[in-house]
This record gives C-alpha cells, structure tokens and sequence, in this order.
C-alpha cells in the first residue's frame, strides 16, 4: 500500500456500516437490473402478488426496498437515507437501525402483497420515510413527546395521506405512511428503552 492509499484511508471511517451496506446492495441491485433488463428487479427486488411456494416470495419480502425502477428513483431515496441514516445509526446503534429496515421492509411487503397483489412495489421509499419519522424522535426526554415529531407526522404522513386520495399513486403513499409509522413505532420503543 503506498503512502498516499495509507493517509487517505487513515483519514476515512466506516461511521454507519448499516446505513452503507444497506446502500451498496441498492446501488449493486441497481445495476443487475440496468445489465438483465429488469430481471433481477422482477426475481428478487421487488414485490407482487406470486405463489407462498416459490422461495423467491419470501426473499421478495425484503429484498424489494434494495430495487429502484432507475437511477432518479435510486438518487431520490439513498441520498435521503445518507444523509438521516448515520445519525440515526450513530444514536441508536447498528443492530438497532438494521431492525428498522428489516421491519419496514416485511412489512410494507406483507401488505402490498395481501392488499395490493396486482401492483408491483421496489424502491426504498417506505425506509426513507421510517428514518424521516424516527429523527424526529432525537430529542425525545423525560418520555415528553417532541414537537418536532408533531410537526413531522403531520407535514410528510398528512400529505402522503392527501396525494392518497387526490393522486391515483396511492400505493407508494400507503408505503410512504407505513414506512413512517414503522418509524415512529420505533422511535417511541427505543426511546422507551434507553430512558
């Protein structure tokens, strides 16, 4: 290793291995799906309506929040998820965080394919929208809810809730709001918890 390798990787820490790793899978699924035309979105990245028989269903509960439709849809969430995800992951530890995209992840993919089998739902929106509302909860003390939250959940779930009923997308909203609820579900544990 030369010098310069040496003192540029001194100066560069892994601070948020999670909030990292959870990007390069979407960045490599990114790029399988742009190399097989979509397959790998359709076979692992994404959920819909399959048959409980098929292992792929099971992967698909997750692996869905790892799959974008292109680069924007990409650009649009991960840049959200760097710049909220370390904090969050700084305050409340890796496995923590881990837990919050796992969680929303089966979840918002339980309920796209109970609820919506005809739709075909990726992209890591429902996670952006967990870690929106949990940083809300950083200022969270002497179990007194914070303002911010307030303010939070009525800005980003009340419009999801209005672009549900005038906008026909309104199964990204429901992910949206699902994704926040998640959130909050877990800022209100976590916090519980550490007090």
């Amino acid at each position: 290793m030369s010098k310069l390798t040496s003192k540029i990787s001194g100066r560069i820490s892994m601070n948020s291995p999670v909030v990292l790793g959870f990007t390069a899978i979407c960045l490599i699924a990114l790029v399988l799906s742009a190399i097989t035309g979509g397959q790998t979105n359709n076979l692992l990245f994404s959920v819909y309506n399959s048959s409980l028989l098929s292992p792929f269903t099971y992967i698909r509960f997750v692996g869905h929040v790892f799959g974008h439709a292109g680069w924007e849809h990409f650009m649009g969430n991960i840049m959200l998820i760097l710049v909220i995800g370390p904090l969050l992951e700084e305050k409340y530890g890796s496995l923590d965080i881990a837990a919050v995209i796992l969680s929303t992840a089966v979840v918002t993919g339980l309920i796209n394919f109970i609820f919506f089998p005809s739709v075909q739902l990726l992209g890591a929106s429902g996670v952006v929208f967990a870690f929106i509302l949990l940083s809300s909860f950083t200022g969270f003390r002497d179990g007194k809810i914070p303002f911010t939250f307030i303010l939070v959940a009525v800005l980003y779930i009340g419009k999801e809730v209005v672009n549900g009923i005038f906008i026909q997308d309104n199964v990204a909203n429901l992910t949206h709001i699902i994704g926040g609820l998640v959130g909050s579900a877990f800022g209100f544990a976590m916090n519980k918890i550490r007090r």
